[in-house]
């Protein structure tokens, strides 16, 4: 058999692109996290257009990545949060900021990203093994469902449930 590939046109990557959109969405999800939650934050805080941001707040919000909720004590404002689905973007924007901080800045980012319970900066973010090892560009291939060990029995296990 040649080398296999991901088929590029079956990739998940360009719908999570798509969903997204650019620059902008990444922006307006870094505010999120750090607790924005009004149109006028977003604009004031990012310096975006009007427009564009509005375009950018229906996208992530016609994705499930943020929430619209009416606020009760008035309703002509609106507060965006984040989903379930958006605050598993987590990991990605980490990542992405720690590769700029790396090999784009290459000076360390501020505020320094840490953890609540001891105040310690993450660790680098890495792509791990189901047993957790760290995994370096030469211990990844591409396989076939019929050549994963364990897929069969998982995905057994998840039909009986």
């Amino acid at each position: 058999m040649g080398k296999l590939r991901e088929p590029l046109l079956e990739c998940s990557l360009p719908a999570a692109l798509e969903a997204m959109g650019e620059r902008w969405s990444f922006l307006i999800l870094r505010a999120a996290f750090n607790g924005l939650h009004h149109f006028e934050e977003f604009q004031s805080e990012l310096g975006i257009a009007r427009n564009i941001l509005a375009n950018r707040l229906a996208r992530l919000v016609e994705h499930g990545i943020l929430a619209r909720q009416p606020i009760l004590e008035d309703r002509r404002k609106i507060a965006y949060g984040l989903t379930d689905k958006g605050f598993a973007l987590l990991p990605t924007m980490i990542a992405l900021r720690q590769w700029g901080e790396r090999w784009e800045t290459c000076v360390p980012a501020f505020p320094i990203l840490v953890d609540a319970r001891d105040r310690r900066p993450l660790q680098p973010v890495s792509v791990r093994s189901h047993d957790g090892r760290v995994l370096g560009k030469g211990d990844l291939i591409w396989a076939l469902p019929g050549e994963v060990a364990g897929v069969e029995a998982d995905t057994a296990a998840e039909a009986a449930e």
